[in-house]
């Protein structure tokens, strides 16, 4: 997997959002199973080393001023509805990075039986992964019925199929419940294979 970097840095006040010439620059890179609140974490210690440095470096006359270029992306305002999983039209990887993006904030969510579950935190298969972890499996028509369970055991978790890989659920949440370990979870909460998350 391609690892993500992210930029950060310290830049003067301009007219617009955000626009004002880089003063100081750094790149991190995101681990592909870091969530938004890992992240945030790191970067606030980031952020207060990197004014240090940027107020030190103005106070010694020695700033480079950068302008900054277009090819930025403004993150757009997290709206309730994004955090619904889409078991139809999103993949397997995609149904992970919505849950690490939306954790430990408002968490993602999907329906069981018309109960709503949240998921914390997942990890998600190729189909091949998964069937070299359960031969018997090597028959299944993976390309459709998203959203099925395909597996529940609490020794082994619940694996539910999803497009383009399996998605392995790790922290959930039942309605008017706690956030549980999916083994603890399933010690006490039945999840039926072929049952559908929607």
């Amino acid at each position: 997997m391609e690892i993500q970097k992210l930029g950060v840095c310290t830049m003067y006040l301009d007219v617009g959002m955000d626009d004002g010439d880089i003063i100081l620059k750094e790149e991190v890179d995101i681990d592909e199973n870091e969530n938004a609140g890992h992240l945030w974490n790191r970067l606030s210690t980031l952020g207060a080393r990197m004014l240090v440095d940027t107020l030190n470096n103005i106070k010694n006359g020695i700033i480079k001023r950068q302008k900054q270029g277009d090819n930025f992306t403004i993150a757009p305002k997290l709206e309730k509805e994004l955090s619904k999983i889409d078991w139809k039209n999103k993949t397997a990887i995609q149904i992970k990075n919505l849950v690490r993006g939306l954790t430990p904030g408002m968490g993602t969510y999907t329906f069981l039986k018309d109960k709503k579950i949240k998921f914390w935190k997942v990890s998600c298969f190729t189909n091949e992964e998964f069937i070299n972890n359960f031969p018997e499996f090597k028959n299944y028509e993976f390309d459709k019925n998203y959203g099925n369970v395909i597996y529940s055991d609490y020794k082994k978790g619940l694996f539910i199929n999803a497009k383009e890989g399996i998605i392995s659920v790790l922290e959930i949440q039942a309605e008017n419940s706690k956030k549980m370990k999916i083994a603890d979870f399933l010690r006490g909460n039945k999840i039926e294979v072929n049952s559908k998350f929607e």
